[in-house]
């Protein structure tokens, strides 16, 4: 950590010298004796273009206040020493903590506005950060030409370089590689070239056909102000973004900033206990589904064993993660009367209790909506005589949530009565056939103290209310519920998947969000070679983006073949590989994920309804809040909170900074920070 306190104190001190030094009768109010307050915000210049657009992103996502000027917008602001700066209560004020610019002069090379921003940033030692640029000599690069190269970063390595790696991308193990998903499709496009005097490089590669290596991202000093130059482009959703878009972040506001960023991934484990139906390869259904031609019961369900169990604890402990056991006890119960009245999986998995978080999944995992009408394809809810929809009552659900609950206490497992997943994630609104929730739902999360329920992210994204309880949206994954083996998985992805000409149900022709396969897969090999690297890139890109949704399977998926863990495995492997030992990734039980959520939603509207006050005055932080508003900062090692009387450490280290919410400390009205000493 010692490097990551130097690259501070380096920075605190030539902020200060800037600030100090520069402020004289040319700079509005200012005094050279006076420090200036700089506020945590920034200042985004919108082309339109993806590479701003993408830190834009990640600015909101963090939760960084920013300003947008819209290049296009012929109303927008003028750029002026007004704009940028003024004083407040007799100190020199300026109001944005960094520059986020399509490129290196957006307003026009000697241009009124771009002389008023470059003087804005030499004045208060601003960081510029240059969205997407190309290679030349005034952004501190060599021509291409010379010694250079301009092309598609497709497949390409690309390294953090020892400054790079000692400073504002330390989080980072190293080397990582451009995407390349559609070898038919140019993904990326970017310049390699040798640095020029007071250029610094964080991140280039080799130079393809040719020697030495090139910048693709580094800064540039010069004139008193400091770019970050980046030279190939990009959007938010590409994960070489991602994984530098932390590190953009850092230098633009020089590690103090409001909002934190970490990397997420939990999975739930859906219906454990409980036996899964099993994918009908000959018919491409599943048996017991309404539209099952045929119809018939499922003979072969899916159900984990004892040893599949077992081999569950022991990966965790492989792994060092933990998984959520999402439960139907009375599931289990059925099937262990049904089967000589014993059950080897439940003693297993009770043995191993405490290795697992443990979430109810209700007592026997019934549809919790409207009391469905089966009659038709698809069904719809059945109606009350005077024609209103027929809904579970509160009574039912209050007992499913309850029994399971009260199972569980009875058999010691360390269950948390505030989180729950209903079946099917059922009571919440379902389209198109429920349109609404149970209006059952709400009272009966109540009767049992649930304050976090499990939502589809793929239908509702976002948190929302359900009664006094919060929703908590999970990421689906595409390993399907109702397979147990590599090759019924394969055969169900190539029915969705395919053409009807090749074979499939047609489905990804006529579904906008779907793609179809170029071909079928191949049963023996399709699920190692292309579900699996597909399926964990897209975990990943969750995993990378601050997104704390948790991922669903079922317990189908640890039985038979096990075919989850390849998925998951690469997942925390290709982190590992990307990720700094600084930056583990978090592993959030359902209660502390809806927290999270909670608390970035009031966080984003106390910001757009301007109720958030935060500026830096050499190293102390000063943010105010609305009462009760938990505050999230990023700050560098050492910052420390200040209390009435003394100060104590301020939030955990993470990526090789400090971040967490906070408020106020006690008789205090805003929450005060003391960065370390330059």
């Amino acid at each position: 950590m010692a490097h990551r306190a130097r690259r501070w104190r380096n920075t605190a001190a030539a902020l200060t010298a800037a600030g100090v030094m520069t402020l004289g009768p040319g700079a509005p109010g200012a005094s050279a004796a006076v420090e200036p307050r700089v506020d945590l915000r920034v200042l985004v210049v919108d082309d339109g273009g993806s590479a701003v657009r993408a830190i834009a992103a990640q600015l909101s996502s963090t939760g960084i206040p920013y300003t947008t000027i819209d290049l296009n917008d012929s109303a927008r602001p003028a750029v002026t020493a007004s704009f940028l700066s003024d004083t407040v209560n007799g100190r020199p004020r300026a109001k944005f903590q960094g520059v986020v610019l399509p490129n290196e002069a957006p307003f026009g090379t000697g241009s009124t506005e771009q002389t008023a921003l470059e003087t804005y940033e030499r004045t208060y030692g601003i960081p510029q950060v240059d969205a997407y640029t190309w290679a030349h000599p005034g952004v501190g690069l060599d021509y291409t030409s010379e010694g250079g190269w301009t092309g598609s970063l497709d497949g390409r390595a690309a390294s953090v370089t020892a400054a790079g790696k000692s400073s504002w991308f330390g989080y980072l193990d190293g080397a990582f590689t451009f995407e390349d998903n559609a070898p038919s499709v140019q993904e990326s496009y970017g310049y390699v070239a040798r640095p020029r005097a007071g250029f610094t490089s964080y991140v280039d590669l080799p130079v393809p056909e040719g020697t030495g290596r090139g910048s693709l991202v580094g800064e540039y000093a010069h004139d008193g102000r400091r770019e970050l130059v980046v030279t190939f482009a990009y959007n938010q959703h590409q994960q070489q973004f991602r994984l530098l878009a932390r590190g953009i972040v850092e230098w633009l506001t020089q590690g103090v900033h409001l909002g934190q960023d970490r990397n997420y991934f939990a999975v739930h484990i859906d219906d454990v206990f409980a036996p899964d139906a099993r994918w009908d390869t000959e018919r491409n259904c599943t048996p017991g589904d309404i539209d099952c031609v045929g119809g018939g019961e499922e003979t072969n369900p899916i159900r984990m064993t004892a040893e599949d169990a077992a081999y569950a604890a022991e990966w965790q402990r492989t792994q060092g993660f933990t998984l959520d056991m999402v439960f139907n006890a009375g599931s289990g119960e059925e099937w262990k009367t049904e089967h000589g009245g014993t059950d080897p999986l439940a003693a297993r998995l009770l043995t191993d209790r405490a290795q697992y978080r443990w979430i109810n999944h209700t007592y026997t995992h019934p549809f919790l909506g409207c009391v469905q009408d089966t009659s038709t394809v698809p069904w719809t809810c059945a109606k009350n005589p005077d024609g209103s929809t027929k809904y579970m009552s509160r009574s039912e659900i209050a007992a499913q949530i309850r029994d399971n609950h009260n199972w569980a206490v009875g058999k010691g497992l360390p269950v948390d009565r505030t989180e729950l997943v209903t079946g099917e994630h059922s009571g919440l609104r379902t389209l198109p056939q429920q349109p609404n929730d149970n209006p059952n739902l709400a009272g009966a999360l109540a009767d049992n103290g649930v304050k976090w329920v499990a939502s589809d992210n793929s239908r509702e994204p976002e948190q929302r209310a359900v009664g006094a309880a919060l929703t908590v949206p999970r990421h689906p994954m595409n390993v399907y519920y109702n397979v147990g083996t590599e090759a019924e998985m394969t055969d169900e992805y190539n029915w969705i998947y395919t053409s009807a000409e090749d074979g499939g149900s047609g489905v990804c022709t006529t579904n906008p969000a779907s793609t179809c396969l170029d071909a079928p897969l191949d049963p023996a090999t399709g699920y190692d070679g292309h579900i699996v690297p597909q399926e964990a890139r897209i975990a990943l890109g969750h995993v990378v983006n601050n997104d704390p949704r948790p991922h669903y399977v079922h317990q189908s998926n640890l039985a038979e073949d096990r075919i989850l863990y390849p998925v998951v495995d690469k997942v925390l492997a290709d982190y590992r590989a990307l990720f700094a030992d600084s930056t583990p990734v978090q592993n959030l039980s359902q209660k502390s994920i809806g927290t999270e959520f909670q608390r970035r939603a009031a966080w984003r509207t106390a910001v757009a309804n301007n109720k958030v006050t935060a500026y830096r005055i050499g190293t102390t932080v000063t943010v105010s809040a609305p009462s009760g508003t938990q505050i999230p900062v990023t700050a560098p090692e050492g910052t420390r909170k200040q209390l009435l009387l003394g100060t104590t450490v301020f939030g955990t280290p993470y990526a090789g900074e400090r971040s967490g919410w906070a408020t106020p400390a006690a008789l205090q009205s805003a929450l005060t920070l003391k960065l370390p000493s330059a």
